[in-house]
């Protein structure tokens, strides 16, 4: 979720990028669908309002709508042809888009989950998640956070709460 180009660019952790390559793959050699999430607004982010605290920064930088270079996925680990990317316009995956359709689409039961930032997109969809009944696995090291800590509280305190949080070599090795 948000491994997309104007967000990597500021977690300069190549790591990162290399575990969800890596989980993603894993997913796919197991028949397990991936779904891409990133964020974006049209051009000039109507859908953002003035009061916004969190975007109100990127309404001044929303140039090039949805199909601005910035607002795509990142190369390390772009989406294979036939792979949903699911447009969400806030900090949640499923505010704002199709998410959950899409995966009542699937029938998914257990989501994995994967991104940048732990504190942000990671934590509302984990959120969000466990209120519709999911099962989870959060990937401890395909998440990032600008804060260290915030990650560190987040993976070893809040989400084993309600979710297992593995590392993306133990969640591949799980899959047989």
């Amino acid at each position: 979720m948000d491994l997309q180009r104007n967000i990597v660019e500021r977690y300069p952790d190549p790591a990162v990028l290399q575990h969800a390559a890596e989980a993603a793959e894993a997913a796919r050699t197991a028949g397990i669908p991936v779904v891409f999430v990133r964020v974006a607004f049209r051009e000039g982010a109507p859908e953002i309002a003035t009061s916004n605290r969190r975007f109100g920064a990127a309404r001044a930088r929303a140039t090039g709508g949805e199909s601005a270079p910035g607002v795509q996925i990142d190369d390390a680990v772009a989406p294979r042809p036939g792979e949903p990317v699911v447009t969400k316009r806030r900090v949640s995956a499923f505010a704002g888009s199709d998410l959950d359709a899409l995966l009542r689409g699937y029938r998914a039961e257990r989501l994995v989950l994967a991104g940048i930032a732990t504190s942000g997109v990671v934590l509302s969809t984990f959120t969000q998640a466990a209120d519709l009944d999911f099962d989870l696995v959060v990937l401890a090291d395909a998440c990032a956070d600008a804060d260290p800590e915030v990650h560190r509280v987040l993976t070893e305190s809040v989400f084993p709460k309600a979710a297992d949080v593995v590392t993306t070599a133990e969640w591949a090795a799980s899959l047989g």
